[in-house]
């Protein structure tokens, strides 16, 4: 059983049909010269064939010149990339030490268009180059094994962001859908304290309860929650709840709001539930803590029938692996279909300001926190 990118890397990512990208308009007049950073995001190719075997030949190749483009066309400025070992088989080390080697080779063979970050004064300096800035960021850490001190050999391969948990619980805490909702394990105290020393982000998304609140107190330095919705809004254990948004923000940290089904009981969500989620998480925790991690790419599917087959497949491997999450459904899509393709932050940016939210507050929301974040982290 494989992680959601590792099965859907070359056939599906989040995106939608080009009729999709019609249901919401996108902000008429030229493009506004803000940074936008999706603080969890990838570029993987919807439409490409899948790869076969544990290491498929088409993983090493370099992104295409459509997703590039789709890309730079969304306007982004910063993504934050999911690499290594999430979930399954093979050795949790391996993957990931030759995913950042597979990484560094795409990058170095596109930098006319990408360039790897490592501080806060990177991001505004290759949005200047006309670039797009990648994060290299975990959703795990099994690629730790027993030994906190590989946190200091990812950050000097370059890796900014680490989460402590996917969904079920592993050596250092418990995930969102870990029945016992434990908390920061003695082995989980190490690796914060050595994710502080290294200046690396602590990301809380699909953690438990316990685990990110204890993990806001013992942090030496903001943590952040990349991916996630607003659980008072709708109940799915994905989401979290207004005490963990609270002390995330008055620990000076950062929440981004995910473009996935969980933000709505249907699991069917839409443009409307992402605006409502960012205005609640403003409302808890200030318009300075919030941003978006749309969990998602801005490559849209041709095909969409063979799309839904594959979400299918992959929600029944993922529930039979035990990873899965509570509103993963086989005939929901993961993403939000009115906020899909290159211009989906564009079309949000028009939705924010219809609801009335000034210029300011919006360029903090679509990039400038997540800015201050990693300053206030990374350094300048």
């Amino acid at each position: 059983m494989i992680d959601r990118r590792t099965l859907l890397a070359g056939i599906v990512a989040s995106g939608a049909s080009s009729a999709a990208a019609q249901v919401v308009p996108a902000a008429e007049g030229p493009a506004r010269d803000m940074l936008i950073v999706n603080a969890l995001g990838g570029f993987s190719d919807p439409n490409g064939p899948r790869g076969k075997g544990a290491v498929p030949v088409e993983d090493r190749a370099l992104l295409s010149e459509r997703v590039i483009d789709d890309a730079r066309a969304s306007d982004m400025g910063a993504i934050n990339i999911t690499l290594g070992h999430v979930a399954g088989e093979g050795d949790p080390f391996a993957k990931t030490v030759r995913d950042i080697g597979i990484w560094d080779r795409r990058i170095r063979g596109r930098s006319d268009a990408l360039a790897k970050i490592y501080t806060a004064a990177d991001m505004a300096r290759v949005r200047a180059s006309g670039r797009i800035g990648v994060i290299y960021g975990f959703q795990n850490t099994t690629m730790l094994g027993s030994d906190a001190a590989r946190v200091d050999t990812f950050a000097d391969l370059g890796v900014r962001v680490i989460q402590l948990t996917y969904n079920p619980a592993n050596a250092v805490g418990s995930g969102s859908m870990a029945p016992e909702n434990g908390g920061i394990t003695p082995f989980g105290r190490e690796v914060i304290a050595r994710l502080n020393a290294n200046r690396v982000m602590v990301d809380l998304s699909h953690s438990g309860e316990r685990t990110c609140l204890e993990a806001a107190r013992l942090s030496a330095q903001p943590i952040s929650i990349n991916h996630t919705g607003c659980r008072a809004l709708t109940d799915m254990p994905r989401n979290k709840t207004n005490e963990e948004l609270r002390l995330v923000a008055s620990k000076g940290g950062f929440v981004g709001i995910y473009f996935m089904p969980f933000l709505n009981p249907s699991s069917v969500a839409s443009a409307a539930d992402v605006v409502a989620h960012i205005e609640h998480a403003v409302k808890i925790c200030g318009e300075d803590h919030v941003g978006i991690g749309t969990d998602g790419g801005t490559t849209g599917v041709d095909d969409m029938a063979a799309y839904r087959a594959a979400i299918r497949q992959e929600i029944a491997e993922r529930k039979a692996a035990g990873i899965s999450a509570r509103g993963e459904n086989p005939d929901t899509l993961p993403f939000v279909e009115d906020l899909s393709g290159p211009t989906q932050f564009q079309r949000l940016i028009a939705l924010l300001e219809q609801r009335g939210h000034k210029a300011a507050r919006i360029e903090k929301i679509m990039g400038g926190n997540f800015l201050r974040y990693a300053r206030d982290v990374w350094g300048a």
